[in-house]
Formats: structure tokens, C-alpha cells, sequence
């Protein structure tokens, strides 16, 4: 069988160095661009054909489609809620002009197969609870309206009728996506991370609302495998799919599982702040779908992948990297 090569966007971030490592493993050669806004170069292995440098750069794009691809895995993004209502700009820029620039070279070089990083913000407010693909799309952020902007760009290219070749997408909509290597330095990238930083620094958690929020809390492994059964998969051709796992946990629930793990739960400094704008209520995935087009069920439990994700961050090297000094009380 010939050596399948493969792009990943994104490559040094948390989903994305998950992805490079998964597709060596299956034997693909793998070509990764970052441009480390956000990710990090250790979250690369050394097998990639590292490209630093951001996918709106057009002699980037253009070294990386070079190489004769398979399939392009695209998760670079700005991934920020907040951010994205202090610099819609940007957001913009990077998560839909981005992901036009991706789309071009795809076309460009007939690359048959494209994965897409959505995200479960594009459903605002659901009315429906577990919510299903077919429930409207009504973003509250900017940056959830940008996530479904790239998407039906995405969508709509491979329904292009004067392609000369057939051109194959996927589009992802990520729940709460946690476990070991999620950035603990960036305050922006996944509430669970956020919260064990602060523990870890004897920090007060910074409650933003009730906590009565609820979110979809998917650990990656689960995440990467879906990724890596739709590539071969023609079921899954032309579809948006919810990964998550169709129940949702309380902020404050949260909280008190995390302090629990740290031996704090009760007693632990927590600082009440109001709702952040463009934040969901609540929010938990239908995976009706993923389970018939990829015969994908997550198998991590939140407590065991919570329990796995503590113990990475407290064994790691985040400390030296920071300049930290872990407390001992």
C-alpha cells in the first residue's frame, strides 16, 4: 500500500499534536503547520514535517499542499470566545479567511479529503437538550459565528458542481474537549484546565455566572478517535457530526470535583464574577449520528479522564516551563 500523507493545521495545539501522533501511528506521513499563538512546539512529534508559520500565509499554504496530500485535517483556529468580541477582526480573519485559503489549495491541488474543527457554539442556545445536528445554528459569539460561516464554507465547496474531482468533507462540532497536554498557561483554552491551573497555584476560581451552566465535557482520545474513523469512511461524506458524549455536567459540579481531587472541596477561595458575554447555558451533544456513521462511542468517563488530566498537569513539566513553584500545603 502506498504512504498516505496527511496536513494537520493546527499541529502544536492540544487536538492537533493528538492528531499528528494517532496518524503516524497508522502509518501516514504527516506534515503540520502552527504558527505557536496558542499551541506549543513540544506538543509536535518529531516525526512531522514541522511548518512554522500561520495558514494565512500563502508561501506556508503553499509548501505544505507541495507535498502531494491525502487528506488535510484542519484545526487551526482561534478558539476563544471571549477573544473573539475584543477582536472580531481577527477572529474573522483567522477562522473563516483561514479556512477560505485551506479550501483554495485543497481545490488547488485536488486533495480528495478534508476534516473541519467546528464547535458546538454554533447552536447558541438550543432549545433542544441533548441537541442534534438538524437544531438551528444560532451562534451567540462571534466566534461561534465564525465557526459556522468556515463550516458552511466547507460544506457547500465539496457541493460545488464544477469540481473536477470528487472532493470529500467532514465537519466536526466539538463539545468540551479536555485531557492531558490542554494548555495550562492560557486562561482562554478549556474551563477544566483553567480550573486545575488555579488549584495548582492556589489560585481562586474564577466563577464567571450561577455555575448552574452546563457543558459537554469530551476527553480526547474519544475525540481523535472519530476523527480517524471518518477519514476512510464514505457514510460520513458531506456531514456535520456532534462529538461529544450526550450528557452535560454543571460548572458547578465541576468545581466541586476538581477541588475535591485536591482535597479543597468546600473550603476553596472562589471569586464570582457576572456571565461572560456570548456564553451558553447549557449545552450536551446528540451523538445519535456519530454512533451510526462511525460506529463511535466515547469510552472515557468524565470522573476517570478528569482524574487522568489532574494527575498529567500535576506531574508535568508546567512549572519549569512557567517559572512556577508548586505549593506544598
Amino acid at each position: 500500500m502506498a504512504e498516505r500523507t496527511a496536513l494537520v493545521t493546527g499541529c502544536a495545539g492540544f487536538i492537533g499534536g493528538y492528531l499528528c501522533e494517532r496518524l503516524l501511528a497508522e502509518g501516514y506521513r504527516v506534515v503540520g503547520i502552527d504558527n505557536e499563538t496558542t499551541g506549543f512546539r513540544a506538543n509536535v512529534p518529531a516525526a512531522v514535517e514541522y511548518l512554522p508559520g500561520d495558514i494565512r500565509d500563502e508561501g506556508v499554504l503553499a509548501e505544505a499542499f507541495g507535498r502531494s496530500l491525502d487528506v488535510v485535517l484542519h484545526a487551526a483556529a482561534q478558539v476563544s470566545n471571549i477573544k473573539s468580541f475584543g477582536d472580531p477582526q481577527s477572529d474573522l480573519d483567522v477562522n473563516v479567511r483561514g479556512t477560505l485559503g485551506v479550501l483554495g489549495k485543497c481545490l488547488a491541488h485536488r486533495v480528495p479529503r478534508l476534516l473541519y474543527a467546528s464547535s458546538m457554539a454554533v447552536y447558541g442556545e438550543p432549545a433542544q437538550v441533548p441537541t442534534p445536528e438538524t437544531a438551528p445554528c444560532l451562534p451567540l459569539s462571534y466566534y461561534g459565528i465564525g465557526k459556522f460561516a468556515a463550516e458552511r464554507y466547507v460544506q457547500q465547496t465539496a457541493r460545488r458542481t464544477d469540481l473536477d474531482f470528487a472532493f470529500n468533507v467532514t465537519s466536526f462540532r466539538m463539545f468540551n474537549v479536555y485531557g492531558p497536554r490542554q494548555s495550562l498557561t492560557n486562561p482562554y483554552q478549556g474551563v477544566i484546565s483553567v480550573f486545575v491551573a488555579n488549584l495548582l497555584q492556589g489560585e481562586p476560581i474564577i466563577l464567571y455566572g450561577s455555575g448552574r451552566q452546563s457543558r459537554d465535557f469530551v476527553y480526547i482520545d474519544d475525540i481523535v478517535d472519530a476523527w480517524l474513523a471518518a477519514i476512510a469512511e464514505p457514510r460520513t461524506y458531506g456531514e456535520a457530526i456532534n462529538l461529544g458524549t450526550g450528557s452535560d455536567v454543571s460548572i458547578q459540579q465541576l468545581i466541586d470535583t476538581v477541588t475535591e481531587i485536591f482535597g479543597r472541596k468546600g473550603d476553596y477561595p472562589i471569586e464570582r464574577r457576572p456571565t461572560l458575554s456570548g456564553d451558553q447555558f447549557r449545552i450536551a451533544a446528540d451523538i445519535a449520528k456519530a454512533r451510526e456513521l462511525l460506529g463511535w462511542t466515547p469510552r472515557v468517563k468524565f470522573a476517570a479522564g478528569l482524574a487522568r488530566t489532574v494527575e498529567w498537569a500535576r506531574r508535568s513539566g508546567v512549572y519549569s516551563q512557567l517559572g512556577w513553584q508548586p505549593r506544598r500545603d
